[in-house]
């Protein structure tokens, strides 16, 4: 990964989209934005915040949180820290 995260922001991997529900295919208008992912890379904080998070946590985002960043095909959100709600342990 050559994407370094800088001061307090994450840079996360958003989990897949549900595909099907009860049989039925959703197009990808109508799919729900996912709200959780794995932290790829993480900062290294800020002399006022200290860097919490770390690569490999699963963590719960809001829904509007991060800007998205494509890399090499794959799709990212680069985030601040504190737009994470949660880590998923």
């Amino acid at each position: 990964m050559n994407i370094q995260p800088l001061a307090d922001r994450v840079l996360v991997l958003p989990s897949p989209a549900e595909e099907k529900v009860g049989g039925i295919i959703i197009p990808d208008t109508a799919k729900e934005k996912p709200l959780q992912g794995k932290v790829i890379a993480a900062g290294k904080g800020t002399k006022d915040e200290e860097m919490v998070l770390k690569a490999g946590d699963q963590v719960l985002y809001g829904k509007y949180a991060g800007t998205e960043v494509e890399f090499e095909g794959e799709k990212y959100l680069i985030m601040r820290q504190s737009d994470v709600l949660a880590i998923i342990g």
